[in-house]
């Protein structure tokens, strides 16, 4: 028999009211405060549960916002999003690689846990314990839209339905992982396995698709990762490949850039085309917040803003644009807008990748798995506890590099031995005082003032690694004895990476086969 109306909208209300208590029966630490917020929106809808909308661009840094301090940038559907909810200053990329940081947001789980140690790994099954399987499990319609970069080895082919779309079988179109994205290359991978052209450029066009999936499925809870491959899309040694209506934004002559970089013409040229994409970024996002907008339904969607990692441009004199620890690398925007629960502020709480799956599982009150090697900060974010957290991991497997982040310092230091996967001996050793140096222009790594700080930091990044079972093996063993040998590709000067022409296979997670639990 069909419920009536207005019983159906009842039930909805009297299960909101629940919710404080589920949580604690979950497990998760409720205050008064969370609780009150919880129950206060219960009684503003009764449209049921939140929906999730997390959106993410590929290596755009925490200073590429406006609303971040950048008075070069135009990005105001982003500064409109940080205006009306959460905007975080100390979101970090832990390992601040392409895979790695996808791997940790989709799974809750450490890269020798999942596989997502180096760009091209297909990281193993969840068996329902991963983001996107846990969201579906739960009644949630799940769609993924944009770049995936898990399936490992050739980049160019689609991801089949099943176990390795790790939940998102609903709506899946992806491209998997390329940088074709203007309006005559760009391209998707349908849902029979065809190639075909976006006909647009690919923020665009994908937003578009994200929009149609949203439509779709209005009338039940879902859930929508939205990955733009945008601002990440050099173009020869300098230049952007942009929509040149953007590009007539910027006047690379009128640019401030970055005190930590030298100044050229082409570096400014650089810069003209990064903006010119976040800029493109902002415009696609702009829509897709219409589209909720237009449904009714952005009051009781929880909308993620961030990205997978920076990009230093050029910044330090660094030619590559990630991978290392300085904050232009490892930090990124973090936005969350959920009208009915999180006031307007700016939080200074750190937060990384490995906590977004079990933070945002804990704001939808749903159940954790026990393999999530993160932390639910849900409960510190409704309540402001900006100090719930001391520092964050960080570290990069095949640069072989491991550090921590505090708020004040950025730390880290070289593995010993070997060369990293280019075949050449670069230092990642660095201490950086935030506070008394906010571009990190001053390296206190050798400095025997900072010895105690130095120590201290020390210890901290040996008990991340410690709770991870990461013993700082050497990249070229770990590879030989987690992936199938035939994936692996060997460069010059026992230079080692996933064989992008091959599968990306891994024997079994990496911490069962190091463990000697399979062979």
């Amino acid at each position: 028999m069909a419920v009536p109306i207005d019983m159906d909208l009842e039930m909805k209300r009297r299960d909101f009211s629940r919710l404080a208590g589920a949580l604690v029966a979950l497990g998760v630490s409720v205050s008064g405060h969370c609780a009150e917020a919880v129950a206060q929106a219960a009684e503003k809808t009764a449209t049921g549960r939140p929906n999730l909308v997390f959106v993410f661009s590929d290596q755009q840094s925490f200073d590429m916002l406006g609303c971040a301090g950048n008075q070069n940038i135009l990005t105001p559907h982003l500064d409109q999003l940080a205006a009306e909810g959460v905007r975080f200053k100390h979101c970090i990329s832990s390992s601040p690689v392409c895979t790695p940081f996808r791997g940790m947001l989709l799974t809750g789980q450490h890269p020798l846990r999942s596989g997502a140690f180096c760009n091209d790994i297909r990281i193993v099954p969840g068996e329902g314990r991963y983001f996107g399987e846990v969201l579906r499990d739960a009644g949630y319609a799940c769609g993924y839209v944009g770049k995936w970069h898990l399936y490992g080895g050739d980049r160019n082919r689609p991801i089949p339905a099943g176990p390795f779309r790790y939940g998102f079988d609903q709506t899946f179109l992806s491209n998997n992982c390329h940088e074709l994205i203007d309006d005559k290359h760009a391209y998707y991978w349908d849902e029979h396995g065809r190639k075909q052209l976006c006909g647009d450029w690919e923020p665009y066009a994908q937003t578009r698709q994200a929009e149609k999936f949203i439509e779709d499925n209005a009338a039940k809870p879902f859930a929508l990762f939205l990955s733009w491959h945008p601002p990440h899309n050099w173009d020869g040694e300098f230049g952007y490949n942009a929509p040149p209506d953007l590009l007539k934004l910027y006047d690379p002559s009128k640019l401030t850039l970055r005190p930590n970089v030298k100044d050229t013409p082409q570096v400014r040229t650089m810069y003209q085309g990064h903006l010119a994409l976040c800029t493109c970024v902002d415009r696609a996002f702009g829509e897709l917040m219409a589209k909720l907008r237009e449904l009714k339904l952005d009051e009781n969607t929880i909308v993620v803003f961030t990205s997978d990692h920076g990009d230093l441009l050029l910044s330090h004199g660094f030619r590559g644009n990630k991978g290392r620890p300085e904050c232009e690398s490892v930090r990124v925007p973090l936005l969350i807008r959920w009208p009915q629960v999180l006031k307007p502020r700016v939080s200074e709480l750190l937060i990384g990748p490995l906590d977004f799956m079990p933070t945002l599982l804990g704001m939808l009150h749903l159940n954790i798995p026990e393999t999530c090697q993160g932390r639910n900060l849900a409960d510190a974010i409704h309540t402001a506890n900006d100090d719930a957290v001391e520092s964050l991991p960080l570290f990069v497997f095949p640069w072989k590099w491991r550090g921590v982040y505090t708020r004040r310092y950025t730390y880290a230091f070289d593995l010993p031995g070997s060369v990293n996967i280019y075949g050449q001996n670069m230092r990642f050793a660095c201490l950086y005082d935030h506070q008394n140096d906010p571009h990190e222009m001053k390296n206190l790594f050798d400095a025997p003032e900072q010895q105690n700080v130095r120590e201290t930091l020390h210890a901290q990044t040996l008990a991340w690694m410690k709770q991870f079972g990461d013993t700082g093996m050497d990249y070229k063993e770990l590879m030989e004895r987690v992936m199938v040998e035939e994936d692996i590709r060997r460069g010059i000067h026992g230079a080692m990476t996933s064989n992008t022409s091959g599968q990306g296979r891994l024997k079994g997670r990496p911490e069962e086969v190091l463990a000697g639990k399979i062979k």
